[in-house]
């Protein structure tokens, strides 16, 4: 299950210091900061770019071919011949390109009343002759590969043969859970609070192509008319597990996601169920309504953790924001709670304690308090919390 396997997210370990910090990953949601994002070929092809180069969103960058699938055809079988006979009756030889439904093989015998031939079933290459089995492969035409900026920016790294580095100034927003792939378009907020469940009535033909921004939850139906329009991606603050599972018609793994083709690119930025999106998160995407962005769902929960993204690249002139939070949790750091009984919550670090704490399973660990936004102070271990990283 996609919840439980949110709830059991490891976090890194915690750093023991007398000002008790603690070291915790958490999700990024900065108003400007510098993104870097590689862009590599599976296997070595061309690069198109040098160092400094400008680049937009849909520019390729590198470009490869993968061979063709492989088509195994029985000739010697077919024509009725002994293997060692086939290659005297090929029409096309070794090496040869092929067309689909061209004659590649003929046998005729009885003074023309037998006649046996054999059309090639692909476009195409002869890769193989076997005069040992008799048997033709043709390989089929090779299939391009290209991979594209994804992020409007520039070059500030080139890997010959194999891609380059894209560098932008953008807003950038990480989510707890996606599915589908990389996507772009316009932000349109839809909902008119962080609290509102974004229905199906909300979506109109005219937002085809965009990113759409809900509130509390998005519903199954909202889900299916978004993918029917054409809708780019949908940002949440939640969803119903089950409404997921049936939207993709598959349980979610807890691998990696992101390959999914359900033609529409989802990102939940707080959890599953009906989940306010973090104010400051809704803010953001609102200051930004009608940009282009980048968005990815690409989810891995395990080890080499990777969380979805919404990319707003912009040139607003101002210093990176602070990177304070990199020494760690401190009094007043944004915490959100990844697992059971606050999975979701979200608060401020109230403090720290040093000493270790002994909870319910009588296991002894470090613990920090939380004010949640209501005012109430919980204690939950440290190693179930990330930092909201503004």
């Amino acid at each position: 299950m996609v919840d439980k396997a949110i709830e059991n997210i490891t976090n890194g370990e915690e750093a023991e210091t007398e000002e008790a910090h603690a070291y915790t990953p958490g999700l990024k949601v900065k108003r400007t900061m510098t993104v870097d994002k590689t862009r590599r070929l599976p296997i070595m092809g061309e690069v198109f770019l040098k160092v400094g180069d400008k680049i937009e969103y849909n520019e390729i960058v590198a470009r490869t071919e993968i061979s063709g699938d492989p088509h195994i055809i029985k000739m010697g079988m077919i024509l009725g011949l002994e293997p060692e006979d086939v290659p005297r009756y090929m029409t096309k030889q070794l090496g040869e390109t092929v067309e689909k439904g061209e004659l590649i093989g003929y046998y005729s015998a009885l003074f023309g009343l037998i006649k046996k031939r054999v059309e090639s079933p692909v476009d195409g290459t002869i890769e193989s002759i076997s005069d040992i089995t008799g048997q033709v492969i043709i390989r089929g035409v090779p299939i391009p590969v290209e991979v594209d900026a994804y992020i409007p920016g520039t070059v500030v790294e080139v890997m010959p043969r194999e891609g380059a580095v894209i560098e932008t100034s953008a807003a950038f927003i990480q989510g707890i859970f996606g599915i589908g792939g990389e996507v772009h378009g316009p932000l349109h907020v839809i909902a008119k609070n962080n609290t509102e469940i974004l229905d199906a009535d909300m979506i109109t033909a005219d937002h085809k192509g965009s990113v759409l921004i809900g509130g509390s939850q998005v519903t199954l139906d909202a889900l299916r008319k978004a993918a029917d329009i054409g809708v780019s991606a949908i940002v949440s603050g939640g969803v119903r597990h089950d409404d997921l599972t049936t939207f993709t018609g598959e349980e979610i793994g807890v691998a990696i996601t992101g390959t999914e083709e359900v033609g529409l690119t989802i990102i939940i930025t707080e959890g599953f169920g009906k989940m306010s999106m973090s104010q400051r998160t809704f803010d953001l995407l609102k200051e930004f309504e009608g940009k282009q962005a980048a968005v990815n769902g690409a989810t891995q929960i395990r080890a080499g953790v990777l969380r979805p993204e919404i990319i707003i690249p912009h040139e607003i002139q101002e210093d990176e924001e602070s990177e304070a939070l990199s020494s760690g949790m401190i009094a007043g750091t944004p915490i959100r709670i990844i697992r059971q009984p606050y999975f979701g919550a979200i608060g401020k670090v109230h403090s720290l304690p040093v000493e270790l704490q002994r909870l319910e399973s009588e296991s002894m660990v470090r613990v920090v308090n939380i004010e949640l936004d209501g005012g109430e102070v919980v204690m939950v271990p440290r190693a179930n919390v990330e930092i909201i990283e503004e």
